[in-house]
């Protein structure tokens, strides 16, 4: 479907970043949101309780314009402190729930803070099809912040077989034609557009899943809402600062093979039970073969996720007491 023709005024798009020991990426995702041209951002920083100087940062990058807390929502960027680390979802859910008080937002911006937007997006983002009411997502082109001629993803599919999410066009140049929105069934968490119609569709995200699969779950509820493409949008992402996610190259880290992992149990008991054979095949096999490679702590907090044990002791040292209730450990 073609873009509809951007609205005359200049459109408003709620940003909502979640931030937890990003003190070495938020900067330079603020400064890119601080050159954003021919659109009005409303941006909300949700600290789930840094151990690290997240927050200094945010404070000596946005300066005096950095907005207090009671103004969340207003034109700028605010900072909300959660004082405990709820999990990604419980985070993103403050947010949003300040944003959707102001009218004038039509469409909420999920951002990790190791993403860099250039200078077009957001208002790409904001006005791409503004006039259909049918659009719930909206996905659109994430490449790797260090390999930029590398997308790695253009949205998502899932096998409803193992609870695995794919990446469409991971891994293929960045000039790769962009995909047929109708075979989107989730957008990256990392940088998605939701509209107010779904917002008011779907409710906030489940918080239960703590890391992970959180937007793939949300997507499943948009009803008769539908997920577009803009074509033009590029957002770079620096994959896996934060909580050691796979990166090009690399294995992502026993905090991360247990949380996905988990979640995706989670998501299989919640929208696809027959999966959870398939998915414990998918596990096990996969653990086997991080053992062969040498990464025998990656594979058993796969496992121990999966199964819905308790996490690996190095795992749970990383957690808050808070965090430790929220996952019930």
């Amino acid at each position: 479907m073609a873009a509809s023709p951007a609205p005359t005024s200049t459109p408003h798009l709620g940003v909502v970043i979640v931030t937890y020991n990003a003190a070495d990426v938020i900067a330079d995702c603020l400064r890119a949101l601080q050159a954003a041209r021919g659109v009005v951002l409303h941006v909300v920083v949700v600290d789930n309780a840094s151990r690290d100087h997240t927050n200094t940062v945010v404070r000596e990058t946005v300066g005096p314009a950095l907005l207090p807390p009671a103004q969340a929502g207003a034109p700028g960027i605010a900072l909300i402190k959660a004082g405990v680390n709820g999990g990604f979802a419980a985070g993103i859910n403050l947010g949003l729930e300040r944003l959707a008080r102001v009218p004038e937002i039509d469409r909420f911006w999920l951002l990790n803070p190791d993403c860099i937007a250039p200078p077009d997006t957001a208002r790409q983002l904001a006005s791409y099809g503004a006039d259909d009411a049918q659009i719930g997502m909206i996905a659109h082109r994430v490449v790797y912040a260090d390999k930029p001629e590398m997308i790695q993803i253009d949205g998502g599919t899932i096998d409803q077989r193992t609870g695995i999410t794919h990446n469409i066009n991971q891994f293929a140049d960045r000039d790769t034609p962009a995909p047929n929105a109708a075979r989107i069934e989730f957008v990256t968490g990392a940088s998605l557009i939701a509209t107010r119609a779904f917002y008011e569709a779907a409710g906030p995200l489940a918080e239960d899943y703590f890391l992970y699969y959180e937007e793939v779950d949300w997507a499943l509820r948009r009803g008769t809402l539908r997920i577009a493409y803009c074509p033009d949008a590029v957002v770079l992402h620096k994959a896996g600062s934060a909580i050691g996610s796979q990166r090009l190259g690399s294995v992502a880290s026993p905090f991360s093979q247990y949380f996905k992992h988990r979640a995706r149990a989670m998501f299989l008991r919640r929208h696809f039970r027959p999966g959870l054979i398939g998915g414990m095949f998918w596990s096990l096999a996969k653990a086997v073969q991080l053992i062969l490679q040498g990464h025998g702590a990656e594979a058993r907090a796969l496992l121990r996720g999966y199964f819905g044990l308790a996490p690996p002791a190095a795992v749970l040292a990383a957690l808050s007491p808070e965090a430790r209730e929220r996952i019930g450990r």
